[in-house]
């Protein structure tokens, strides 16, 4: 024993270590043995309690990670003996673990991968469910890496675990025709998970280093037990090179340092050199080079430049090139669109990401007018990448992104005579006396979209109806006829207050086709409620606009105190909205804890210059109200796959026949 000397708070520490490299083989084999991931982690749990307990005693064993396997085995073994379904399976299990190696069988935390990661889970479940049972992570601690709440975390691990039991998803690696797809959702979710914490999404800091750790730790291993898949080599190749940059990242203050500006004698020579090896082993491996090999070879590129003006931008263009064929992404041929500037001009970048302007998915991604800010400041367009800066700034959920752009935007010097913008005008038409609250609120959605998707700053009197008609064609052109008419009549009513010409004339006021307000049909439903992946909250809000036949803004205006549980029932203004059983099942999964604001909340949190009414934000997550156009965009997304016209529905199809 070595750790009889040690003290309380050393074999704490020592405790956490070992559970943090040994959980996911214990939780691997007890899977195997009950079938049941669920069952498997309580079992594990078990057996850390244990150590907990007797350590500080009896000091740490020699092997502790064989020691927690077989008490977890022990308890494994009572469960099964207690359990009278599978009392005939007990002599055969308790044979298999006498002749057993005690390490278990190597394949067990690739299947357990598989198992976290399947399609048949939402991202953000496989994403929590992976670092708890993989990462031996706690909801705390996946909750702080995340900005989130325990509650929120413990939830979408209980729903993931759940999910697979209720789908009998089997433990066991998948055969040949499905082990592609299937590796895919395991390689992406472990670089979402470096993603996270190599440019956080959201809150204070840029980075959260112990998320980018944990993906490298299991993209290792997953090149361990998988050593014969290049895309597990180069994903790893990926991670280790853009992780060698951390410490370049960022400048004293944590504001962003861009690549170009970094500090390459602070680049990591030991990821750097992990990082060819890996690359190296995915080559040997051999066959067409697929997207983490490409983008690893860029991350070569770079990591080979002893400067930034050494890089080999022309062969990182064409890289990107045959990456955007093999995954034509917005986001993929946005950073083509950098590489085509870097390397023949920035004539040749703009003219790219121009064009991904009027792509719906990136209306709200603040790296394209950021990538535009550079692009039009290194032709001389000062004060068009001053005011693209500042849209790119209010568009980013993280803090020092934030103020890095803002920095740039100021370093541009704003005209001298200063002009009516459309921030100023949206604002000052809407705080007009003769509005009341409801078309303050429908204006202010319409007038929100144009300012995030032509800025703030522009001024007034050179907006144009073509720069209208590309916002309403990425944030309206698959909405339903009276969405589509009602921001038409916001717009118009806006250009005559502000004396502007009708920069509306040019949309057509689209004619209701009575067609697409038919309910869906029963079959159709049935595969709706039946659709992988669909997040908690779109499910609930289906449910409950199809059980409760209420209107879809009605629904989307109730807040959590509105709701009577037991009598599945919500106050609605001077009426009530019930419900059936299958809203009232999903209804405490999606309130996670909550006890005030609103019941269905926005993605994220708001920027400042889209700072909602208090009625509209919930107090305890300082997330605001989902909009009825989000919601709709959702909803059409997801039921294209089942409208035999292509479109999708709308939400108000969601009502019961008859």
């Amino acid at each position: 024993m070595i750790g009889a000397s040690l003290p309380l708070e050393g074999v704490r520490r020592t405790i956490d270590a070992v559970w943090k490299m040994e959980s996911a083989k214990i939780v691997a084999g007890l899977t195997r043995m009950v079938r049941d991931v669920g069952l498997a982690e309580e079992l594990a749990q078990d057996a850390l309690v244990a150590a907990l307990e007797q350590w500080p005693e009896s000091g740490v064993p020699d092997n502790p990670g064989a020691w927690l396997t077989a008490i977890a085995k022990r308890r494994a073994v009572d469960h099964i003996r207690r359990s009278a379904r599978l009392e005939r399976k007990h002599e055969q299990i308790a044979y298999e673990l006498e002749q057993r190696q005690p390490d278990g069988e190597p394949d067990d935390v690739l299947r357990l991968m598989f198992l976290s990661c399947h399609p048949v889970l939402p991202t953000e479940e496989r994403v929590a469910l992976t670092l708890r049972l993989l990462g031996g992570l706690t909801a705390a601690e996946i909750a702080r890496a995340f900005l989130a709440g325990e509650p929120v975390i413990v939830q979408r691990i209980a729903s993931a675990k759940r999910t697979l039991a209720d789908e009998g998803v089997p433990f066991e690696l998948p055969d040949g025709g499905e082990l592609a797809e299937r590796l895919s959702s395991v390689l992406d979710v472990i670089y979402l998970i470096f993603n996270e914490g190599y440019s956080a999404t959201s809150g204070d800091d840029l980075m959260r280093p112990e998320l980018c750790l944990e993906a490298l730790r299991l993209g290792r291993l997953l090149a361990e037990l998988a050593p014969h898949e290049a895309e597990v080599h180069g994903l790893v190749a990926l991670m280790e090179l853009q992780a060698s940059r951390s410490a370049a990242r960022t400048g004293p203050s944590g504001e962003p340092v861009q690549l170009h500006e970094q500090n390459r004698g602070r680049w990591d020579r030991l990821l750097i050199r992990r990082g060819f090896t890996a690359m190296l082993r995915a080559r040997e491996v051999g066959g067409p080079p697929g997207p983490y090999m490409l983008q690893a070879a860029i991350a070569v590129c770079h990591a080979q430049a002893a400067t930034a003006a050494d890089t080999d931008w022309r062969r990182i263009a064409s890289l990107y090139e045959v990456l955007a064929r093999l995954l034509p992404t917005p986001v993929v041929r946005l950073n083509h669109a950098v590489a085509l500037g870097m390397a023949y001009g920035p004539e040749a970048g703009l003219a790219v990401a121009d064009l991904l302007t009027d792509d719906p998915t990136l209306r709200d991604y603040h790296l394209l007018p950021s990538v535009r800010g550079d692009l039009l400041l290194r032709l001389g367009r000062r004060e068009e990448a001053r005011r693209e800066f500042l849209r790119a700034a209010s568009l980013t959920g993280n803090d020092a992104e934030r103020a890095f752009l803002h920095r740039r935007a100021d370093e541009i010097p704003a005209p001298e005579a200063p002009t009516l913008t459309l921030g100023r005008a949206a604002r000052d038409f809407l705080a007009r006396d003769d509005l009341d609250g409801g078309t303050v609120r429908s204006y202010g959605q319409t007038l929100r979209r144009l300012r995030l998707s032509l800025g703030e700053e522009l001024p007034l009197d050179s907006l144009t109806a073509g720069q209208v008609a590309r916002v309403f064609r990425t944030a309206w052109g698959e909405a339903a006829a009276a969405t589509w008419n009602r921001h038409r009549s916001a717009v118009r009513s806006f250009c005559a207050w502000a004396s502007l010409e009708d920069l509306a004339a040019g949309l057509d006021r689209r004619a209701a086709t009575p067609n697409r307000t038919e309910t869906i049909d029963a079959a159709r439903l049935d595969a709706l409620w039946n659709l992988p992946g669909v997040p908690l909250r779109e499910l609930t809000l289906w449910r409950l606009l199809h059980e409760s036949t209420a209107g879809v803004t009605t629904v989307l205006s109730l807040n959590v105190e509105d709701l009577d549980l037991d009598d599945r029932r919500a106050r609605a203004g001077g009426g009530w909205v019930s419900w059936r059983s299958g809203t009232a099942r999903l209804l405490p999964r999606l309130l996670a804890g909550r006890t005030r604001g609103p019941l269905f909340l926005a993605d994220r949190r708001p920027g400042p210059a889209r700072a909602p009414t208090p009625a509209d934000l919930c107090p305890e997550t300082g997330r605001g109200r989902l909009s009825y156009e989000r919601a709709e965009y959702l909803f059409k997304r997801a039921t294209k796959p089942l409208d035999p016209a292509g479109h999708g529905y709308t939400l108000r199809q969601l009502k019961p026949r008859g």
